[in-house]
């Protein structure tokens, strides 16, 4: 028999027209000590499925078996980790902790539970903060004081519900560097629930996709014959690691696809011009420009971003200097607080520079404008107006001239090609996160800007959405080609959107540390881009600049050349492998 094992399980929620079947039929076996990694869309039972497990809430059919006897109730011996933190704001790191081995542990003296609270604070690296409350923490600190909670109760089995998907790149790479030593360490069964396939990839021993759903259920699974442990930037130069990456990520976007994307009606533009493209430089300057103004489209020169502080002035971003080509697709990548959003919100006229300047189309950026659209990481819709009324409003004040026809055509067009043709009328309040962020892409498309800013348009995503998401915003800007920058945490975002890729050194003072050109193909989607055998070398090129960055180093330019000089040799190496092949 199984250490674990989940049987014809099934569950739903609500009756009648309003029941929604959840999970439907679910079957697995883990053995002790096993890792197992379930991936899946967001509303596809994940939660459901773990709480079923930890025993919070009762399936309608089937059951979990732990070890010869069936699971209908909490036990210390299954520890759940959810993703929000969860933590007594009133105690210390050790109090939120104590308060689990007190209750688990009442039979051990005080000295032997101070012991076990003080093992595992160290575990997770928290002993320096062991005295603060949860509001001196940051948002990983947090979450290293549940994981400490849930290990201290001294479970056999680990649940871990999207444990680290709040949390920023950097910190969420820790993280996942932790949960490995401790799954090396404390040999714990442990089943992770994540939508991130990396994440999956480098912890666990399974991973096993969840259908989406409704009456979703566990799908193919995929065996991780990789050593320990694992190192996410050599992991590129693996070919195992690249054909299992490969077959998963392939395997959840046509899962994605059979769930079906309305195309909507076949629309042609209407021949209109809105006010921002009507204003024509003096002729003189036209002729002055003409040999330089498409590769010098948008410059950027010495910008500087000084920030007033009680202690003094801090300086954010110091000497970027930039220029890009007109229809250029720009992204840019770097640790927390290097200064990405800052350098998008004073391009977007949002944010006051301090020294030096920016010049889009021959013009200062002084102030916001129509003429650069941005969408936020937030959808920033108005929530009683429908999708169609949505981006309405910005094609009102662009096209004055066109009339009703025109306009109407404009937003059904960029509707339909982000798949809400049949959503237009929609409340927005009544739209999914991912479908919100669908309306401020066609927003900003349909007001057919000179520049296009995207501040992490799909950081408030799952994987699984962003993927979608990702293609079609590939699928919209080939038919535009319509200058744009992206302020990314994610790398195969960045290598997936981009023309070159602008890399961040850390804040503060930051300034460009290093430009990549990404030589891909394009029209590109997510589906070509990870079989294309330089792929890898790009991402791994990437991963190794945000490890040199980490904690806060400066690496010289020595080390940053080296890495470059690493990608270029490797894609030589493969090119040359190919024409070998080939003769």
């Amino acid at each position: 028999m199984s250490f674990l094992e989940i049987t014809g399980l099934s569950k739903h929620y609500g009756e009648g027209i309003g029941r929604t079947e959840v999970l439907t039929d679910v079957n697995l076996k883990v053995e002790e000590g096993e890792f197992i990694a379930i991936v899946g869309f967001s509303g596809s039972g994940k939660t459901t499925l773990m709480s079923l497990l930890a025993g919070l809430i009762k399936a309608d059919e089937g059951g979990v078996i732990f070890k010869g006897k069936e699971v209908d109730r909490p036990g210390r011996e299954r520890a759940l980790v959810f993703q929000s933190y969860s933590l007594m704001p009133w105690l210390s790191v050790a109090g939120n902790v104590s308060l689990a081995v007190d209750s688990v542990f009442s039979g051990k003296s005080a000295a032997e539970r101070r012991e076990i609270v003080d093992k595992y604070i160290d575990m997770v690296g928290l002993s320096h903060a062991r005295d603060r409350r949860p509001a001196e923490l940051s948002g990983g600190m947090r979450q290293r004081v549940a994981v400490a909670r849930a290990l201290a109760m001294r479970p056999e089995v680990l649940l871990l519900d999207e444990p680290l998907s709040a949390l920023d790149a950097l910190t969420r790479a820790k993280l996942q560097d932790e949960f490995a030593e401790i799954s090396r360490k404390e040999k714990k069964t442990i089943i992770l629930v994540t939508n991130d396939v990396d994440e999956a990839i480098l912890l666990a021993d399974r991973i096993i996709p969840l259908t989406p759903g409704p009456n979703a259920t566990l799908g193919e699974e995929f065996v991780v014959d990789l050593p320990q442990p694992r190192d996410r930037g050599e992991m590129n130069h693996n070919d195992a690691f690249i054909r299992l990456r490969t077959g998963i990520t392939k395997y959840l976007m046509n899962l994605g696809a059979e769930r079906g994307v309305d195309a909507g009606r076949d629309i042609e533009l209407p021949n209109v011009v809105p006010i921002t493209q009507k204003a024509r430089l003096p002729d003189a300057y036209v002729r002055a420009a003409e040999s330089r103004i498409d590769d010098r489209y948008l410059e950027f020169s010495q910008l500087k971003k000084v920030y007033p502080t009680p202690k003094g002035p801090l300086t954010v971003v110091e000497g970027f200097d930039l220029k890009m080509r007109k229809g250029e697709f720009i992204t840019l990548i770097g640790h927390s607080g290097c200064g990405k959003s800052t350098v998008l919100s004073m391009v977007a006229g949002l944010n006051k520079i301090t020294g030096g300047s920016i010049i889009l189309d021959g013009t200062h950026v002084t102030r916001a404008g129509p003429e650069r659209a941005v969408v936020f990481q937030a959808p920033s819709l108005m929530p009683w107006l429908t999708a169609y009324e949505n981006v309405e409003l910005g094609v009102d004040k662009v096209y004055p001239d066109a009339n009703w026809a025109e306009k109407r055509d404009i937003i059904e067009y960029y509707l339909s090609k982000v798949g809400l043709g049949d959503a237009m009328q929609r409340p927005a309040a009544a739209l999914s996160n991912g479908m919100k962020q669908r309306v401020g892409i066609a927003r900003a498309f349909a007001l057919s800007p000179k520049l296009l800013l995207l501040d992490e348009p799909f950081g408030m995503l799952d994987s699984l959405t962003r993927w979608e998401l990702q293609d079609v915003l590939m699928d919209v800007w080939k038919r535009t080609q319509v200058t744009a920058i992206c302020v990314t945490h994610d790398v195969d975002e960045a290598i997936l959107l981009a023309d070159r890729v602008v890399m961040m050194s850390n804040g503060p003072n930051a300034r460009i540390g290093n430009i990549m050109d990404v030589d891909l193909p394009r029209p590109r989607s997510r589906k070509a881009l990870i079989a294309h055998p330089d792929y890898y070398a790009y991402r791994e090129e990437l991963l190794d600049f945000l490890e040199a960055y980490e904690g806060g180093a400066d690496p010289d330019e020595a080390q940053l050349e080296s890495i470059k000089r690493k990608r270029a040799a490797r894609i030589a190496r493969q090119n040359g492998s190919s024409m070998e092949a080939a003769q």
